[in-house]
């Protein structure tokens, strides 16, 4: 069902999703496009928002050799902060009569179980032009780096949208290349399309992650240090003093 409302509602509708999700604790907005994508992978919708929320700095900070249980609560904190976040969003647009599905950051298990699916919140987030896939295969934002969490909203709600990011803006840097403990990350340069396995080796990263995790009592598999490791997080700890109270990385692609 397609929803038509003049375009000062629409407009007046993202702004105030914008606001809510930033009371709600995003630090990055945007919207994107999902009609390029294949149906199968959109379920037919045609526009998402993409949420992310920053890890705290003063935790980041500590991943510089693998997960500490401090990490381990942040990720779940912000996991669940993204939930309510997404929820919201959501609700927000099924009360102007538009269909809105929204779903879990991506969590990888205690049983090393595949993290795939038709559509990663990270193409959602390039599509709505908030950064771009790193040679770690995370998203990397400027203003934050990879240190924070995403999920996602689709909607049929025709939304103005962001200019998608399609291509890598890593360079020639190879800090989490030579950083990874696993050697998973290839060092090729992400565009558009390409296929997850050319970035990186899922595999052994889970099994590298989950053994270093183990390490320290967590039972989910994370690592962080390819995290730690990237410039643009290395320029996100500066920024907010680390010793000092953490500051928002607010930034809205695509209102």
């Amino acid at each position: 069902m397609v929803v038509h409302q003049p375009k000062e509602d629409l407009a007046i509708l993202q702004s105030g999703i914008v606001t809510r999700l930033r009371q709600a604790g995003a630090s990055v907005v945007g919207f994107a496009d999902l009609k390029p994508l294949p149906e199968q992978a959109t379920g037919g919708l045609t526009s998402a928002i993409s949420v992310g929320i920053a890890l705290n700095p003063e935790v980041v900070a500590g991943l510089a050799a693998g997960p500490t249980t401090r990490y381990h609560a942040e990720y779940e904190r912000v996991n669940g902060a993204l939930a309510q976040a997404t929820a919201l969003a959501a609700d927000m647009l099924r009360e102007r009569g538009f269909v809105a599905t929204d779903g879990p950051a991506t969590v990888r298990t205690a049983d090393g179980g595949r993290d795939t699916t038709p559509l990663p919140h990270k193409t959602v987030a390039t599509r709505a032009g908030l950064g771009w896939i790193g040679h770690c295969a995370l998203l990397v934002t400027p203003a934050c780096g990879p240190a924070l969490r995403i999920s996602s909203v689709l909607t049929n709600a025709p939304f103005a949208y962001a200019v998608p990011i399609e291509r890598s803006r890593c360079g020639t840097c190879r800090r989490c290349v030579d950083a990874c403990p696993a050697g998973a990350v290839t060092g090729r340069s992400w565009t558009a399309g390409m296929p997850r396995d050319e970035i990186y080796d899922a595999a052994a990263c889970r099994k590298k992650a989950s053994e270093l995790a183990a390490a320290q009592g967590i039972d989910v598999t994370i690592c962080g240090i390819c995290i730690f490791a990237c410039p643009w997080t290395q320029r996100y700890l500066r920024r907010s003093g680390v010793a000092r109270p953490a500051i928002s990385c607010n930034k809205t692609v695509g209102t």
